[in-house]
């Protein structure tokens, strides 16, 4: 098989996915058009030797549909010979993204790939693409469905997280976005949004709030308690794991991931592509990974896919110098932690998306950015990316400096 290399990524700050957003104004199309004009213009690409964009959208709908990649690249005056397809694993897409860019380069079928992701949740709100799983009994009875936040405080129930925990979490992963902003640990790879006049709209992740404490989170209410126990959910969760008694609603808006609009763009190739263009690989695509897990747990697939992906890559967790885990809410890393004996020190170091937020189709692709900054910043090697998945899946990747 061909080896796979990252030649360089980038991401649009994050808006919050709201109408009075910075982002808000700015279409879907525009946001990835963003990327791919960054990760051209950066590696002088001959946009006419581009053998695929593929991006992960998780509601490709409205101004968010209809091929959303190849709309993007007629936008960034691409070569008409770019093709594009988008792809959608909830919120792993964007990471799936880079893994089947990764797919096509090692089979040898493609030697420049584009991957990322875009999601304009201020302007297509989450769900809006509808789907059976939401919908209809005969899919959503065995699948135990049920809110993800139902989900989330299920497994701080079932694995022994308090209020306090997750709280205190949450807290520093603020404190750990603000540190990395301020300390300037993504100056080189995030690319300020400006409007038609060239005016900068956003450069700055808008959804932190780093003067969050103990304190001010202790004044939210949980946000899944009435639907777990006046929707229904609660008995759900129970049915599907009966040792619980009932669920202790723990989570809320400040220890969960921020609805947020953004796109990232990650540059993939072989040797040979990169050499046709001058380029330096900066990493490697060792392994990737998917799994379906516990649906009624819905949020443990990182657990899941992390214990395929290392046996199949004979490598241990050991072996493994920064994790970067999906904040989609705190128990989620919590259990992940507690489950491979991980320290805090080593996962998601920078902050994460409780912090940042979660624009869903494009945060694989960002926290593969962040994690192979990480390893350049610290001279490390090896890092694994995962992200939890609506559903009951998990997606992971390895990825290791050359």
């Amino acid at each position: 098989m061909t080896e796979v290399f990252i030649y360089d990524h980038v991401r649009t700050p994050r808006g919050r996915g709201k109408k009075d957003g910075a982002l808000h104004e700015v279409p879907s199309v525009r946001l990835a058009a963003k990327a791919l004009e960054a990760i051209r213009d950066r590696n002088g690409l001959d946009t006419a030797t581009v053998d695929d964009i593929i991006m992960g959208c998780v509601d490709p709908v409205m101004d968010a549909g209809a091929v959303i990649p190849k709309a993007a690249a007629f936008e960034a005056g691409y070569s008409t010979k770019a093709p594009g397809m988008q792809i959608s694993r909830f919120c792993a897409s964007g990471l799936d993204a880079v893994n089947f860019a990764a797919g096509k380069v090692a089979a040898g079928s493609d030697d420049i790939v584009i991957a990322g992701g875009v999601e304009s949740m201020s302007r297509v709100g989450m769900g809006m693409s509808g789907g059976s799983w939401y919908m209809d009994p005969s899919v959503n009875f065995p699948a135990y469905f049920m809110p993800q936040g139902v989900s989330a405080d299920l497994i701080a129930t079932k694995y022994g997280f308090s209020r306090d925990d997750v709280d205190a979490y949450a807290v520093e992963s603020q404190k750990r976005a603000a540190k990395a902003w301020d300390a300037g640990y993504f100056k080189n790879s995030v690319i300020p949004v400006k409007d038609q006049n060239g005016l900068v709209i956003l450069d700055r992740d808008e959804h932190m709030r780093p003067t969050t404490d103990m304190q001010s989170l202790a004044s939210l209410n949980p946000s899944f308690q009435m639907p777990g126990e006046m929707g229904g959910f609660e008995a759900v969760g129970i049915q599907a794991h009966p040792e619980i008694e009932r669920i202790n609603y723990v989570h809320h808006a400040g220890n969960s991931s921020g609805i947020v609009d953004g796109a990232a763009a990650v540059l993939i190739g072989s040797k040979a592509g990169g050499e046709s263009m001058n380029l330096k690989p900066r990493a490697r695509i060792r392994h990737f990974a998917n799994i379906g897990s516990d649906p009624a747990l819905m949020l443990t697939g990182p657990v899941d896919v992390t214990e395929k992906l290392l046996a199949r890559s004979g490598m241990k967790i050991s072996d493994i110098d920064l994790f970067e885990l999906n904040e989609a809410f705190a128990a989620v890393v919590l259990r992940y932690c507690q489950a491979f004996d991980i320290s805090h020190d080593k996962i998601n170091v920078n902050g994460g998306a409780i912090a940042m937020g979660h624009p869903l189709g494009a945060t694989g692709a960002m926290i593969l950015g962040t994690v192979l900054d990480e390893l350049e910043r610290r001279d490390l090697n090896t890092a694994l990316v995962t992200l939890c998945i609506g559903a009951g899946m998990g997606t992971a990747t390895i990825i290791e400096r050359v």
